[in-house]
């Protein structure tokens, strides 16, 4: 009995693990779809360990913003996904976009995880009333203390270019990317700005 009690009483990290690898095989869905207005928010956030206010709409005066959700730092999918953005910023960059991750966690968390994961090459912002999250509709189901694992990609006239819902972390950089790169080709052609 104690034993098996042992494996039922895990430690949180371990439990958001299994909670998270069993929503994996759950579809994700995000309310907020291409052609939609994306909703205005300021946030506490990190960049390399320092604290500022995230504005999304002084980040959109600059250019496209990719908006991405992820349920909690330091656990493995969410570690891997900050490697990615980070990896892939000078891309990011080139396209004139602007990295945002967002999350439940606390803004000390979030300093320790913009340095030692984000590689302080994008900020983090902390979302501890998950009312960012409820906005764009990026509250993993059942466990609605956790943002899902949503990718946005914001155009500067609030307008929601590109959303893509998956827990697992692999394809949200490749596929902001792209959405990136076809709305600068559109721009370039002299298309709409979406």
């Amino acid at each position: 009995m104690k034993r098996s009690m042992k494996r039922i009483f895990l430690g949180t990290g371990t439990l958001l693990t299994v909670l998270i690898g069993v929503w994996f095989f759950i579809p994700a869905h995000a309310a907020l779809k291409p052609g939609d207005k994306a909703p205005e928010f300021t946030a506490q956030a990190s960049l390399g360990g320092k604290v500022y206010t995230f504005s999304l709409a002084d980040a959109l005066k600059r250019g496209p913003v990719v908006l991405y959700f992820y349920p909690a730092a330091f656990t493995k999918g969410c570690t891997i996904e900050a490697h990615d953005f980070a990896d892939a910023i000078e891309r990011y960059h080139a396209l004139g976009a602007t990295v945002i991750g967002v999350s439940h966690d606390d803004i000390a968390t979030l300093k320790r995880f913009s340095v030692s994961e984000c590689r302080s090459k994008f900020p983090v912002a902390a979302d501890t009333d998950g009312s960012i999250m409820k906005a764009y509709h990026a509250v993993l189901p059942m466990q609605t203390k956790y943002a899902n694992r949503v990718s946005y990609v914001i155009t500067p006239d609030d307008t929601v270019l590109y959303q893509y819902s998956s827990l697992d972390p692999d394809r949200h950089v490749a596929n902001t990317l792209k959405a990136l790169q076809e709305w600068k080709t559109t721009q370039k052609s002299g298309g709409i700005n979406r």
